[in-house]
């Protein structure tokens, strides 16, 4: 079933900028002309594409189709280049799944070296964001998932390293006799949402059993490294973003001697492989910089 260009393009511009005002203005048309485009477009696919609130939102269906428009956009804007071998490149929008730990260090740097793309982000957990990859939903992600899924090709990028973590008054209320199953089974823990199971793999690590201790849920990287620092729950956070309070003595170490190295690896659509290309090497690139990097990870590199 084909799908009108046009009205690809008015579903990318209502969901870019959050209403249909905003498409009417980016896209230079009456708002009428937006919604009776946007209408059309669920008439002929049979579905509901947006949710009319503020701002709009894409239904699952219109997630799909957003993204088919961006790849569509994606391959034209590189054929126009290869064509002309002049303009460079418009900046086009990617829709990548990233985990938000990476976006918290390493990542912005990374993507700061594409000035020609537009990037529109989802933040899901690095062990189930691939999911969205294979819905459709994105044209890359970051994801702990080695093998590569039907269709996509794969990198390894390095580990990103945890500690586990908690304020000193924390660790002197829960853990005075020490870092045991017992307390751990029973203090309050950090997690993102209900796919992270960061703690529970260093639960594991660290004393060989596995335990369900209770939890709070903060989906944010620095929110999360706060509560801690407040006392809230002990948890696992990338290294990098311990560093201050660490020395500070804000935070302290539940293990020294038991950081939890997380693999990451990208994915994205083999159609798209050419025109991901920079994306690719400027995650490389960024890895290199900030990841560790172990020989086994090392080796199973592509060059590009």
């Amino acid at each position: 079933m084909p799908m009108p260009p046009d009205h690809l393009v008015t579903l990318s511009a209502i969901l870019q900028t959050g209403s249909f005002e905003g498409a009417a203005q980016a896209l230079g048309l009456t708002q009428s002309a937006i919604s009776q485009r946007l209408k059309a477009l669920e008439t002929r696919v049979g579905a509901q594409l947006v949710h009319r609130t503020t701002p709009c939102t894409a239904t699952p269906a219109g997630q799909r189709l957003a993204a088919h428009a961006d790849q569509i956009a994606l391959l034209e804007a590189r054929l126009r280049e290869d064509l002309t071998g002049l303009a460079p490149a418009p900046q086009t929008r990617l829709r990548l799944a990233v985990n938000a730990d990476s976006l918290a260090t390493w990542l912005p740097q990374a993507l700061a070296s594409l000035p020609d793309h537009l990037f529109d982000l989802v933040i899901d957990d690095q062990d189930v964001s691939h999911d969205r990859l294979l819905r459709g939903e994105v044209l890359g992600a970051l994801t702990t998932r080695a093998s590569p899924l039907p269709g996509c090709d794969v990198i390894a990028l390095g580990l990103l390293r945890y500690q586990a973590v908690a304020s000193p008054d924390f660790i002197a209320r829960h853990f005075a006799d020490g870092i045991t199953p017992g307390r751990l089974g029973v203090a309050p823990m950090l997690q993102f949402n209900s796919h992270d199971q960061l703690q529970h793999r260093w639960i594991t690590q660290a004393t060989g059993v596995a335990l369900s201790p209770p939890c709070h849920r903060l989906p944010s990287s620095e929110g999360f490294v706060t509560a801690a620092r407040l006392g809230m729950g002990w948890g696992m956070a990338p290294e990098a973003l311990l560093s201050d309070d660490l020395a500070r003595g804000t935070l302290h170490l539940l293990r020294a001697d038991c950081p939890l190295d997380t693999p990451l690896y990208w994915q994205w659509s083999r159609l798209l492989g050419t025109a991901l290309a920079p994306v690719t090497r400027a995650l490389r690139r960024g890895a290199r910089r900030s990841l560790r990097m172990p020989q086994d990870l090392t080796k199973s590199r592509e060059t590009l």
